[in-house]
C-alpha cells in the first residue's frame, strides 16, 4: 500500500490539515465578533473631513461542481478620509455608499469604531 497511506501518515496529515482550516475560521470568527463588540462600545463621533481617496477591490469567485463552471465577482469599496488633524481614517463602504462621495468632497464624517455611519456632505 505504500508509506504514506500505510503508516498512518495520510490520516495525520489529513488531520493536521483540517485542525489548521478549523482553526483559521474559529480565529477569523473571534477576530470578527471582537471588533463589532468594540465598534459598539465606541461613542458614535462626528468629525469635519475631506474624502482624499476612493478604491476598490474586486474578488473573482470560481465554482465547479457537476453542473459545470462558473465564475462570480464581489466588489469592496473603501474610502479615505482626512480629519482636521492630518490623520487618515479608511472606513469600508457598500456600493451606494461609495456612489455618493468624490474625492475632494468636505463635509461631517460620522464614525463608531471602525464603522463608517454616514458622511454629511458641505456645499462648497
Amino acid at each position: 500500500m505504500g508509506f504514506f497511506f500505510g503508516s498512518g501518515l495520510f490520516e495525520i496529515c489529513f488531520a493536521a490539515i483540517f485542525l489548521l482550516v478549523i482553526g483559521t475560521f474559529i480565529v477569523t470568527a473571534v477576530r470578527g465578533i471582537g471588533q463589532w463588540n468594540k465598534n459598539n462600545h465606541s461613542p458614535e463621533l462626528a468629525v469635519d473631513a475631506r474624502v482624499v481617496s476612493r478604491r476598490t477591490s474586486v474578488n473573482s469567485h470560481h465554482h465547479g461542481d457537476a453542473g459545470g463552471y462558473h465564475m462570480s465577482s464581489s466588489t469592496d469599496y473603501y474610502v479615505t478620509f482626512e480629519v482636521e488633524s492630518g490623520d487618515r481614517m479608511e472606513f469600508h463602504l457598500n456600493g451606494s455608499q461609495y456612489g455618493m462621495l468624490a474625492e475632494g468632497d468636505m463635509g461631517r464624517l460620522r464614525f463608531q469604531g471602525t464603522r463608517y455611519l454616514g458622511f454629511d456632505r458641505r456645499p462648497g
